[in-house]
């Protein structure tokens, strides 16, 4: 009777710091042995902070931080890759004919939407409608100062299907 009081203490403490602390909380010996197929567990992701930016937190949002390290890297040089070979790759055709339009009448780059590139970034998305996700791109620069560039993903693909000033939707 001691020993089965023993082991469900042990078990209840060890339920206790896996809630409370995390496995970095629990002693290897306290660990209990998995009870429930691997299937089962569920992930849930912290969350951020408020304030704290956030590099990307949905697959819409990843393919946004995605496309800019891309396209970042080949308008410094850093690449192999053309700028217009990286939009060609993560943009849908329309968009680039629109982002040629752009450039031309703003002389700045298209994608950046100035025309330097961003020094960081992150990504969130918004909003989903009809399957598309709307992505806010924060652009920020070591003066400090920042903006916002609106992207649309379809989500069935992960194409940016529209990037702009303001957000599609």
């Amino acid at each position: 009777m001691i020993r089965t009081h023993t082991i469900r203490a042990a078990l209840c403490a060890t339920t206790t710091l896996l809630a409370l602390g995390g496995p970095a909380a629990t002693p290897a010996q306290a660990t209990p042995a998995r009870t429930a197929p691997a299937h089962t567990a569920t992930i849930v992701a912290p969350t951020p902070v408020a304030g704290a930016p956030v590099r990307a937190d949905t697959p819409a949002a990843n393919r946004v931080v995605a496309f800019l390290e891309a396209y970042r890297a080949a308008v410094l040089g850093q690449s192999d890759r053309t700028p217009r070979q990286v939009r060609d790759h993560y943009l849908a055709p329309h968009l680039n004919h629109r982002l040629d339009a752009w450039a031309q009448q703003h002389a700045a780059d298209p994608a950046f939407r100035t025309q330097n590139a961003p020094a960081d970034w992150s990504a969130r998305e918004v909003k989903e409608e009809k399957g598309f996700a709307s992505v806010r791109l924060t652009e920020s620069w070591d003066d400090g100062s920042s903006q916002d560039v609106w992207y649309t993903v379809r989500r069935t693909d992960l194409r940016i299907f529209d990037l702009g000033d303001e957000p599609a939707f």
